[in-house]
């Protein structure tokens, strides 16, 4: 993953965060009394954007829409067939999801207005994490007010200078930031080449004290499912311990959505830190850890990210709540959302386009090749209707920009089939405009 300074232009999901400190001796005078000017990274930026103006490519981010994120939305006046919203299983906005979160409020206000340690506890925390607990099979269960939160807090709070962090070259950028902020030495090996990482851990697992492998159930930027019995098998030869981020996967694979242990028949004490969202399939805010009872109590009175932090919102933890209850009750949800998956890949395919990611993952890229292209595309799927957004650096490397495709419960055959040809048409255009 490139981190060069350049590359620091915002994007989704794994932006490295800009070091504040990162600036030439020789840094010209602020104007104006901005002092940010002084700051390389910030000259980087705005170089970059006056590189998409010049060729004709408007910056698409942060732009507001309306409604709720479905298989379309509403976008500066127009409806759109939209790709990038993660509601995978279409409860944000669902009846009952919205009703239970309303009588939350109703009870318990809009905040829990102090940390859970102190005087933030209501009872639907203990409940949420009660249900999400026997959801996965393990004793208990931990919610943090945001997902990049849990991973950034636990991690840096399990491990310390004598330990070592090992993630795959997918990491998110929370992963890569609890590592840094732990002390703990950080080593990488390349997504899914196993044997690689085998060669690494025989070369320095004698070099560190507790070491902790972290992976992904679904990997969020091209969609790849974990091996987990090679994780498995892996971490028990060199006596590490397993973490799995399941942003991606819980509610998705596995039978009815319980997530990758169910989808290799594997027990849940396989992992020994299980982790999620609840802004994804759950249709709320915030996230989680699960797993030992020991694990639990450990994070609850002692992690800083969650004893120092607000307790989550009523409304978010009835939200997370009652679309659970939408999960359990209707366990054909996943695989219908899996089956779309599938037949997203295949019509895109017969037409010719090479997306990545495991079959039936509802996160489907196609690789552009740089950042310009990708924002092109994007803008010219744009104006015909279809919205996705461009990934680009530091998301992803310079030559791996790519259109990232979210597939979700609610999207419809003909859908994917006003979409897959204009895509096609688009792509082989910008290649024949390409010098």
């Amino acid at each position: 993953m490139d981190k060069t300074d350049d590359d620091r232009l915002p994007g989704p999901d794994r932006s490295p965060a800009a070091d504040p400190a990162d600036q030439s001796e020789l840094d010209p005078p602020a104007s104006d009394g901005y002092f940010i000017e002084r700051f390389a990274g910030y000259r980087n930026l705005k170089r970059r954007f006056a590189e998409a103006a010049r060729h004709g490519v408007t910056v698409p981010f942060f732009q507001p829409r309306d409604g709720v994120s479905r298989s379309t939305i509403r976008w500066h006046g127009s409806e759109l067939i939209n790709f990038s919203g993660y509601n995978y299983l279409g409860l944000s906005g669902h009846p009952s999801v919205s009703a239970a979160t309303k009588a939350a409020i109703d009870k318990y206000g809009t905040s829990a207005s102090a940390s859970r340690i102190v005087s933030g506890q209501i009872e639907l925390h203990g409940e949420l994490e009660k249900r999400l607990a026997a959801f996965l099979g393990t004793e208990d269960a931990l919610i943090f007010i945001s997902g990049y939160l849990t991973n950034v807090t636990v991690i840096s709070h399990l491990l310390a200078r004598p330990d070592a962090v090992i993630h795959d070259s997918g990491a998110h950028n929370s992963i890569m930031t609890g590592a840094r902020l732990s002390g703990a030495r950080t080593m990488t090996f390349t997504n899914g080449d196993w044997n690689e990482f085998d060669s690494l851990m025989k070369k320095t697992r004698a070099d560190f004290r507790r070491g902790l492998l972290v992976s992904e159930g679904i990997y969020s930027m091209d969609g790849m499912k974990l091996d987990l019995p090679r994780a498995v098998e892996s971490k028990k030869r060199h006596d590490l311990l397993l973490m799995v981020d399941e942003a991606h996967s819980f509610g998705i694979v596995g039978r009815t959505g319980r997530g990758i242990c169910e989808e290799f028949d594997m027990p849940p004490s396989s992992i020994d830190v299980h982790m999620g969202t609840l802004s994804k399939t759950l249709a709320s805010s915030g996230g989680y850890i699960a797993g030992d009872r020991g694990l639990i109590e450990y994070m609850r009175y002692l992690c800083p990210g969650f004893i120092f932090s607000v307790g989550l919102a009523p409304a978010d933890t009835a939200a997370a709540l009652a679309a659970l209850d939408v999960l359990e009750r209707e366990p054909e949800r996943p695989r219908k959302l899996r089956e779309a998956a599938r037949y997203f890949r295949k019509l895109a395919r017969q037409w010719g386009l090479d997306v990545g990611g495991s079959e039936e993952s509802p996160v489907i890229s196609l690789i552009v090749g740089d950042d310009i292209a990708a924002m092109h595309l994007s803008q010219q799927l744009l104006l015909q209707g279809i919205h996705v957004q461009p990934i680009v650096r530091p998301a992803v490397s310079a030559s791996t920009a790519r259109l990232r495709f979210f597939i979700t419960l609610d999207h419809t055959e003909e859908q994917f089939r006003a979409t897959i040809p204009t895509l096609a048409r688009e792509l082989e255009q910008l290649r024949v405009q390409a010098p």
